[in-house]
């Protein structure tokens, strides 16, 4: 979505008092659009010009009030809440800043090279929702995140974008929140909107789907292979289709219905969007009306066949008739299967007419495209399973068959900046451009030097209209639409260089379409997809009386993995001939995307795979990250979101090893999607480009701040790619992990036994599981087990000298995301006691660590902060403490002394937990004896500091036993008791709080961390 939805903002716009617009923009102009003004600002420095820029524009046109006066709610230099760095301005509202203003000289063109910079400040204020970056002729105003913003050429703004830029920065609009109300709203509207009209549309395309069956699925069948055939000898395609219709006439004819419904929205943006004469739709239904008045025979399809006609070879003005433009571009040619079918009237009618009420150029934006294709691949799945007689189960769809995900826009813009951006960036300065010598203009310069800058524009242009972009899993075209409004700023960028250098106004022609040939390539299995993401380039890039590029030689369906016709059938794709102009250059430059994972392949599909790419190419995303890799040219840069498994996972070994020379950025974007169980990581590289280094980077909602530097010897030490760490969070890691000595070398870990069908209620043995296990002690038992199942295996027998671990580690996100170990040591009988594999227990075999001293090391905050981190690689997925684990966990050197202290602190610890323990078991056998319950445990439980909550978990008890709750009167009996006993548990979990205190310190001691470091991983635990 733009920041603001279309409709949502005309209305807000109108609410607006126009005089005073209209004196305020009078006002503006004869500052900001002086020539003279103009030209000393551009001469200005960045510091000289700070302090008149807030003042001429925030202060004397939007009303704000400049710190030192009274009530100020405008400031510069406005420092950081967690570090001195200074934003150079900010709003401000009861003392918080709400905006944020960073300020460049006009020798900064390039506003989004001050973006980040400008996030990272709004990052460091919490009550932050406004972000302003300008360089004194240009503006941009954000609302939370970057992925959308408004841009304003102060220096030649008109009237009505005044009136915009009024509404969003108007000291009255912005203390009272308007434009996130305004943003807000158009989320609602947008959302409501989307829904709707895909409502509208899946229904129109189901019974437009059902009414061709029924009409036309007998005489199609009936109709001879010669018949067809004849129609067009020498078109392949046509040959492939009625080959189709052989082998499955419904689902042929289902993708007739894709295709007639993908004419109609053209028709429909195009005639809101001033491409066609407007009201197209609504004319040929009343001309079609007329003619069945006067009883003419004449389908509204017919009537409908005759305008797709005209768009594909065109129609000139005649009379009362406008000019339509031969768009063509292969949606509109002819289709001897589409063209032969027979449509209801009653049908068509109603459904173009509803979709024609859409307002297609303030309404549905073309981006709703991508959410109609998410879904309508359970449609096609749906139809599939209704054609084949079966049932359709959504949560096996075909989306998730395939591994298809839509990809946010905020994602595509990054990952689209970070590769073709880079190398358009490395390009300029290979090519020795430098953006300030164009804002000098041509006055009193050289002939040579105008010539040599005119000739680095056309050499950079040149350069860019030969880069290759290609998305091998293309979708709907999600990035192949970011890559293209990528360029085409970078077009208009160069446009700009150039007019300001020759003072004069100047746009290469046809640029969209330029693109479209020369730069952009996709790919995707599935035809549904590919016929949505060529609809969504034309529909970006169609311009009046400006032919549609004929994308099927670029974007194109096959299986991007598979070459074999034995096993992909007709999608079997050899890249080097369906794009022979690439790979005669060696490949394509950029290579963007979201591949899919996780998708059910057939078995000759994954032996494929493996053989073809690499060790665990059956995961699809391995096979793509290598394939893409063979199909990038020498120097080629690749920006993929996968899975975060890539980081850390067996199965991906092998191909992080084949990576890992190259990567030079790893981005832990946590889960970017709802319904998707896994997270997610960018990975980006450059081929044939080594480097010991890669930058470590996070998400946060839709922002992306860079973390710091991560050595690729880490690789090697950690034995996974760190992720969303920052630099001193590795410093620390680095020390933690010094010594050398890991958990495995002084302990056996080893599970539990699989013995959960033999636990009943009785027996020889008291069974523990996972959750018996807590770091105060064991908890209760599972269950009871004989003596004959048990069988003297050691695996579920409990050793002396040993530490039991849940099998799980916990994964928690508030009130910080962390993870917990969970510990104990054994004082119990150990006879009677037998284990499940949801607990591992480690046995001790060194005199130099005590169970004690390793319990304590893995319920620490210290442990537990760094097996997050430098472990399980900061996921969220489920965590086993297995030796994977174990052989990981560094252990510090204690001296005697220390080693001592930690088993006295941990022997007091464990003394406390019992009289806890003890303590809280006979205050429950007292209210138990008091109020003659038969069996209830735990009734105190975390009642022990609210007496009221333990009243009523008194008589919610006493209601389940169909007694009658307390009186008052025993209330006030229990009130004294409750208080004497709490007192006493209070001040033991004080002691608890205090001793646990010293051994996490002395844990961190033992360590050598030092007083900054143990802050930050106190920071980053509960």
């Amino acid at each position: 979505m733009a920041l603001f939805q279309v409709s949502v903002l005309k209305k807000y716009l109108k609410l607006q008092d126009e005089k005073t617009i209209d004196k305020s923009y009078k006002k503006f102009t004869s500052y900001f659009q002086h020539p003279e003004i103009q030209e000393n600002i551009r001469k200005s420095k960045e510091e000289q010009f700070q302090a008149t820029f807030l003042s001429e524009l925030f202060v004397n046109i939007l009303g704000y009030k400049l710190n030192p006066n009274p009530n100020y709610n405008l400031t510069t230099e406005f420092k950081n809440e967690s570090n001195n760095r200074k934003a150079d301005g900010a709003i401000l509202k009861q003392g918080n800043a709400i905006g944020v203003i960073e300020l460049k000289g006009t020798n900064t063109k390039h506003l989004e090279g001050i973006r980040q910079q400008a996030f990272d400040y709004k990052a460091n204020q919490k009550n932050c929702v406004y972000v302003i970056t300008s360089n004194f002729e240009k503006l941009r105003f954000y609302i939370n995140d970057a992925t959308e913003f408004l841009e304003f050429d102060l220096f030649e703004l008109n009237r009505n974008d005044f009136g915009l830029l009024w509404l969003c920065m108007h000291h009255d609009h912005i203390l009272n929140g308007l434009p996130l109300k305004i943003k807000e709203a158009s989320l609602v509207e947008e959302e409501a909107i989307t829904k709707e009209f895909y409502k509208d549309y899946s229904v129109f395309k189901r019974e437009l789907y059902r009414d061709l069956v029924k009409k036309n699925a007998k005489e199609l069948k009936s109709i001879r292979h010669s018949e067809l055939a004849s129609e067009s000898l020498e078109d392949e395609e046509f040959q492939k289709e009625v080959n189709g219709l052989e082998k499955n006439v419904k689902l042929n004819l289902f993708k007739k219905s894709q295709k007639l419904i993908d004419r109609f929205l053209f028709v429909f943006f195009a005639e809101d969007r001033g491409l066609l004469p407007p009201n197209s739709i609504h004319k040929i239904i009343q001309n079609w009306e007329m003619l069945q008045e006067m009883d003419v025979e004449q389908s509204l399809y017919e009537r409908y066949k005759i305008y797709f006609n005209y768009l594909n070879t065109g129609r000139e003005a005649k009379g009362d008739q406008a000019e339509i433009f031969a768009y063509n571009g292969g949606l509109f040619k002819p289709d001897t299967i589409l063209d032969m079918l027979k449509i209801d009237n009653d049908l068509l009618l109603k459904h173009t007419k509803k979709l024609a009420t859409y307002d297609f150029e303030s309404q549905v934006d073309v981006n709703i495209l991508g959410h109609i294709f998410e879904n309508s691949l359970n449609e096609i799945e749906s139809v599939n399973a209704e054609i084949e007689g079966a049932d359709f189960d959504k949560q096996k769809s075909k989306r998730k068959k395939d591994g298809v995900f839509y990809t946010p826009k905020y994602i595509t813009k990054y990952i689209v900046e970070n590769t073709v951006g880079k190398l358009c960036e490395e390009k300029k300065i290979e090519l020795g451009f430098r953006e300030e010598e164009y804002f000098k203009g041509r006055k009193k310069r050289h002939k040579a030097t105008l010539e040599q800058l005119l000739k680095i524009l056309e050499n950079y242009r040149e350069w860019l209209l030969k880069l290759t972009i290609c998305d091998p899993a293309c979708g709907s075209g999600a990035f192949l639409n970011q890559a293209l409004d990528f360029l085409i700023k970078e077009h208009r960028y160069i446009d700009e260089m150039r007019g300001k250098l020759l003072d004069e106004s100047f746009r290469f022609p046809g640029i969209e379409n330029t693109i479209l040939e020369n730069n952009i390539y996709g790919v995707d299995i599935n035809e549904e997809s590919v016929e949505i993401a060529r609809l969504s380039l034309w529909l970006r890039t169609a311009k009046p009386h400006r032919k549609l590029n004929d994308l099927s030689s670029h974007i194109k369906c096959g299986n991007s993995l598979i070459d074999n016709k034995k096993i992909a059938g007709d999608k079997a794709f050899k890249w080097d001939k369906e794009f022979p102009e690439v790979f005669k250059n060696g490949g394509f430059d950029v290579i963007i995307g979201n591949p899919p994972y996780g998708a059910k392949l057939e078995k000759p599909s994954q032996q494929y795979l493996n053989e073809r790419y690499i060790q665990g190419g059956s995961e699809t995303v391995i096979s793509f990250l290598k394939l893409s890799h063979e199909l990038l040219n020498i120097h080629g840069q690749l920006g993929f979101i996968i899975p975060k498994s890539f980081s850390f996972s067996s199965n991906y070994r092998s191909i992080r090893e084949f990576l890992i020379a190259e990567i030079s950025e790893i981005v832990d974007c946590g889960k970017v999607w709802n319904n998707v169980k896994l997270e997610q990581i960018i990975i980006s590289f450059t081929k044939s480009k080594i480097s010991p280094v890669y930058n470590s980077a996070i998400r946060n909602n839709t922002d992306i701040t860079s973390l710091g530097i991560i050595d690729k010897q880490t690789f090697k030490k950690y034995d996974l790619i760190l992720n969303g760490i920052s630099e001193k969070e590795l410093e620390i890691g680095q020390k933690i992990h010094s010594n050398n000595i890991f958990l495995n070398d002084v302990a056996i870990n080893q599970r539990g036994g699989s013995i959960q069908r033999n636990i009943g209620p009785t027996g020889d043995f008291f069974v523990l599981g996972g959750a018996n296990i807590q770091r105060e002690g064991i908890k209760g038992y599972k269950g009871m087990a004989p003596k004959n199942k048990i069988n003297n295996d050691s695996k579920n027998l409990l050793n002396r000298n040993s530490v039991l671990v849940q099998n799980i580690v916990s994964h928690i996100n508030n009130p910080i995301e962390h993870i917990k170990i969970t510990a104990c040591t054994v004082d119990t009988n150990l006879n009677r006691y037998a284990i499940l594999d949801t607990i591992n227990q480690l046995t001790i075999n060194s005199n130099k660590y005590s169970n004690i001293q390793i319990e304590n090391l893995l319920n620490s905050p210290l442990v537990n902060w760094y097996a997050f981190r430098f472990i399980y690689g900061k996921a969220i997925r489920t965590m086993h403490f297995d030796n994977a684990v174990t052989s990981r966990i560094p252990l510090p050197v204690f001296t005697i002394q220390e080693g001592k202290e930690i088993n006295s602190l941990g022997i007091e610890l464990k003394k406390r937990f019992k009289e806890i323990f003890e303590l809280e078991e006979v205050f429950d056998d007292f209210i138990r004896l008091s109020i003659d319950l038969q069996s209830h445990k735990g009734i105190i439980g975390n009642s022990i500091n609210d007496f009221k909550k333990f009243i009523n978990k008194i008589n919610s008890i006493l209601r389940k036993n169909n007694r009658e709750k307390l009186s008052k009167e025993q209330e006030l009996d229990w009130f004294g008791v409750f208080n004497k006993k709490s007192m006493e548990i209070l001040k033991l979990k004080k002691e608890i709080t205090e001793i646990q205190y010293s051994i996490d310190n002395l844990i961190f001691k033992v360590y050598g961390l030092n007083e900054k470091e143990i802050q930050i991983i106190k920071d980053q635990m509960p």
